[in-house]
């Protein structure tokens, strides 16, 4: 074969990063629809359904998985919340104290309760605080409990991020403060806080729907019948009813709060990194 014969040849081109990203692309879509229709396939949709999805039991739980136990889930929530962001404040402003026993402390109080599996912390307040101070109740009763065990281990976690909030305000901001007159005290409180506030903010939403996950916990503090909250409430009915359906309807209810919440918290992200931009 002669050079000119070789030239007259087409050239084979293999295909451009593009195409080979829209074939790779082409075939995960073609795996998950085979996925989702052998999982349809081979699913017993009527035994789930008799399991899962009765009518009557579900319309049974209303108003009271509304009114009682979403409601006493909130609260904890809520409690918890608060009793943890003050807390990690003040953890935060111990961390970045120039006084070195501060610091200290502050650092065994995140490594400890970051550590530590939220349920062990539900057992301590429920059994060893009423041990170590007989006769001592804490305000609020059961949901006093609740909202200083959420709030205990809530408060290792926003106090680290409420440290890089801190953190990532440049220092002249500081700088300009002080020489304005301001006290440093003032000058955290009034300059400093606000702006890391804009900072932390998305973080601090995604810990509020992590606290409202872990209010389940609240079972293990022993809650009488007004005082239960979702995951109780239908575990409770599950087992009067011999039928799985509470637990899916508490489910539900758990995602008509988490699922708005998320929204939130990817809306304050993007117009976070536009204000970057």
């Amino acid at each position: 074969m002669t050079t000119a014969d070789t030239e007259l040849q087409p050239r084979r081109k293999g295909l451009t990063r593009r195409q080979r990203r829209s074939l790779s692309r082409g075939v995960q879509y073609v795996v998950f629809v085979a996925a989702v229709i052998a999982f349809a396939v081979a699913a017993d949709w009527g035994r789930l359904q008799n399991q899962f999805a009765q009518w009557d039991i579900a319309k049974q739980m209303f108003p009271d998985v509304i009114t009682l136990a979403l409601k006493n889930t909130v609260l904890y929530t809520l409690s918890g919340f608060v009793v943890g962001l003050a807390l990690g404040m003040v953890i935060a402003l111990m961390r970045l104290s120039s006084v070195g026993p501060y610091r200290w402390l502050a650092g065994v109080y995140i490594e400890i309760f970051r550590g530590l599996p939220a349920l062990l912390i539900f057992i301590f307040i429920g059994v060893a605080v009423p041990l170590a101070f007989p006769g001592t109740e804490i305000i609020g009763g059961t949901y006093g409990k609740v909202a200083l065990a959420l709030g205990l281990v809530a408060a290792a976690y926003m106090a680290e991020t409420i440290r890089a909030g801190i953190q990532a305000v440049p220092k002249g901001q500081l700088e300009a403060a002080r020489s304005l007159g301001f006290s440093p005290a003032r000058a955290m409180i009034s300059i400093i806080i606000p702006q890391a506030f804009r900072v932390i903010l998305p973080p601090l939403t995604n810990e509020l729907v992590l606290l409202f996950k872990d209010s389940s916990l609240v079972l293990f503090l022993g809650v009488t019948l007004e005082e239960r909250e979702l995951s109780k409430y239908g575990r409770d009915l599950a087992s009067t009813t011999a039928n799985s359906t509470p637990i899916l309807v508490a489910g539900l209810c758990y995602l008509l709060v988490t699922i708005p919440l998320g929204f939130v918290v990817r809306r304050m992200e993007a117009k976070a990194r536009k204000a970057v931009k």
